[in-house]
């Protein structure tokens, strides 16, 4: 997903074109790849600052990303749906909006620049041509669904409520009254504009954008008062989604086709679904299999008993078996988790600790007392240290 242009450039959203120029120069002298030569990351963030610079300095592409956000100015900074410094971008349009900072003629679109020979050091020359874009793409959406452990047991499937932009209703997403549009007089279609110049060193070209239609080589005629010409609006939808059991905090679903909606009747982006696993009350888990703690009295641990125990569907009996010792596991086979790839599920352990009371009648404290004098419950008793040798056993038969 596309970071936010004000982040890019580190600005508020109420940052004046002064502000916003001078973020822009100090960023694009940081990145720019004459200083960051085989640096990746720096020509990536070198494409995000143009492309930012490229909409908050403009105040009608300003308005629609505040408006829209980077749906209003799909076709403003993108050509393709990829983003001006993008995806199929190449570095004459990285030069043309540099310039624009460091004064070629004319904004650096339209006169000559110290940065146009790009285009024909690198084999531009025209053979790269820009193509209007066709209905440029919304961009996505993520959202986050909290899930219980119930649900993931055995997936669910929920209906949410999203807010996102969807196709204008009064011009049907077309950006027009009539819904008519008509070739752009500027760029004559082809979506871009060319300047050549010609200096001491040969001829230079500059492609950029055509800043008529942003790129898509057609403009709205009889503009929609209600959406302004974008086709799109601000609105609320109703969408279900499929949780397969299994899944854990963290994982995503991608429902294609469900994010905001393009201007002009472009495709939809995506939905993406981050699941948040609920804690429980009573069951930690461990990958496809639970756990659950039990406190039992020390006589039941002792003589063994059955209990019923809570699971992701209800109660069910377990049986203790007699000397069980604390901190055993117990296994109920196919009451865990359902596994995200395969049939089958996890398991349920029931972790058993011995229950110790804090509040005792007197009668209870002395029965307690008359069981300690018990040879049999005193642990040293079981110990090795507290069983006779073979020679003292020995002695006691023959004296």
């Amino acid at each position: 997903m596309k970071k936010d242009y004000y982040e890019v450039l580190g600005v508020s959203r109420t940052a004046d074109k002064d502000a916003i120029k001078k973020a822009y120069r100090k960023l694009a002298l940081k990145y720019h790849p004459d200083k960051n030569p085989d640096n990746k990351d720096a020509e990536e963030h070198f494409k995000e600052v143009n492309e930012a610079y490229e909409v908050l300095s403009n105040d009608d592409k300003r308005r629609r990303y505040d408006q829209f956000g980077h749906a209003g100015v799909g076709s403003s900074a993108a050509s393709g749906g990829g983003g001006q410094y993008g995806g199929g971008a190449d570095f004459n349009d990285i030069f043309s909006a540099f310039n624009d900072m460091f004064g070629g003629g004319g904004g650096g679109r339209r006169g000559g620049s110290p940065f146009g020979g790009f285009e024909e050091a690198f084999g531009g020359g025209g053979s790269q041509r820009r193509r209007a874009s066709v209905g440029i793409q919304g961009t996505d959406l993520k959202i986050r669904l909290k899930l219980t452990l119930e649900e993931i047991a055995k997936g669910v499937e929920k209906t949410i409520k999203i807010k996102k932009q969807v196709p204008c209703k009064e011009c049907n997403g077309t950006g027009s009254k009539t819904g008519a549009t008509e070739t752009c007089p500027t760029c004559h279609g082809a979506g871009e504009v060319r300047q050549a110049s010609k200096t001491m060193f040969g001829q230079f070209v500059n492609i950029a954008a055509c800043p008529t239609c942003g790129g898509e080589g057609r403009i709205v005629k009889d503009r929609c008062p209600s959406c302004y010409g974008e086709g799109i609006k601000q609105g609320e939808v109703t969408v279900k989604v499929n949780v397969p059991a299994g899944v854990q905090d963290g994982n995503y679903l991608t429902l294609r086709g469900q994010g905001n909606s393009g201007p002009r009747g472009g495709a939809a982006g995506d939905l993406i679904v981050m699941i948040e696993e609920k804690p429980h009350d009573l069951f930690q888990r461990n990958g496809d299999d639970v756990i659950y703690s039990l406190a039992v009295s020390f006589p039941d641990l002792v003589l063994g008993t059955k209990v019923e125990v809570p699971t992701l569907e209800g109660a069910v009996k377990l049986s203790i078996p007699a000397g069980t010792q604390p901190e055993t596991m117990l296994r109920i086979p196919g009451h865990g988790i359902g596994h995200l790839r395969g049939s089958g599920r996890g398991d349920q352990y029931v972790r058993v600790n011995v229950y110790v009371p804090k509040d005792l009648s007197q009668q209870d404290k002395d029965l307690l007392r008359d069981l300690r004098k018990s040879s049999s419950i005193a642990p040293e008793a079981h110990s090795a240290g507290g069983e006779k040798s073979f020679f003292e056993k020995a002695r006691d038969i023959f004296g």
